[in-house]
């Protein structure tokens, strides 16, 4: 970074009022200027392509779509930008799946409001920040993560072990169809199961197919 230029910054999150009191944070302080604002996967890529922002923050949610898939189309712009992941999502596996994709930085929305501008200036300085409960979340999900699953989560994977589409599985649950693609992802990552033979494998371990 140039001393003395501020900080360019993209914001995706798929809410407006977050999207402007995030605005209202950075650009009050003077290392920082927000650049762009987008609210969907789409929009993000095309508004980073454009504005080759230094840093952007980024939802795991915009709209319908996994915000955390738009990392390494971030990550092959010239220069790449330093990707802060924000959201709601405390689930570790959340947040160990946005590190593998390449993502510098990962906090909650709960956090106070100088966590955001602390996890930037590391990240801009070239080393990774991850909120500090989080941190303790993840060592413990590493030991046993079969035994930290949800009950919803195993709701889900036992379905999914059975055959049933995404669809069908919100329909059975009474949940959105965004919900059980947020639960799929945070399962492929805490079991290292990539693919449906994998997960039908986790799920008879588990004992969630007699």
């Amino acid at each position: 970074m140039t001393p003395g230029v501020p900080w360019r910054v993209v914001l995706a999150d798929d809410h407006t009022m977050v999207r402007a009191g995030l605005t209202a944070l950075l650009d009050a302080d003077e290392r920082c200027e927000v650049v762009g604002q987008a609210g969907s996967l789409a929009g993000l890529t095309a508004l980073a392509a454009a504005e080759l922002p230094d840093a952007v923050v980024l939802d795991v949610t915009l709209g319908h779509d996994n915000g955390l898939e738009a990392i390494p189309t971030l990550l092959r712009l010239k220069p790449p930008p330093r990707i802060v992941v924000l959201t709601m999502h405390e689930d570790p596996a959340f947040a160990r799946e946005a590190l593998s994709r390449g993502a510098h930085g990962y906090l909650l929305k709960e956090a106070a409001p100088g966590e955001l501008l602390r996890a930037l200036e590391t990240v801009l300085g070239g080393e990774t920040y991850l909120q500090p409960e989080l941190g303790a979340r993840l060592v413990r999900a590493r030991s046993a993560p079969g035994e930290r699953l949800t009950d919803r989560e195993r709701d889900v994977l036992r379905l999914l072990a059975r055959g049933h589409t995404n669809a069908e599985i919100a329909r059975e649950l009474y949940v959105s169809l965004r919900t059980v693609e947020a639960h799929r992802a945070a399962l492929r990552s805490r079991l290292g199961a990539g693919s449906r033979a994998e997960l039908v494998h986790a799920a008879r371990s588990l004992g969630l197919l007699a």
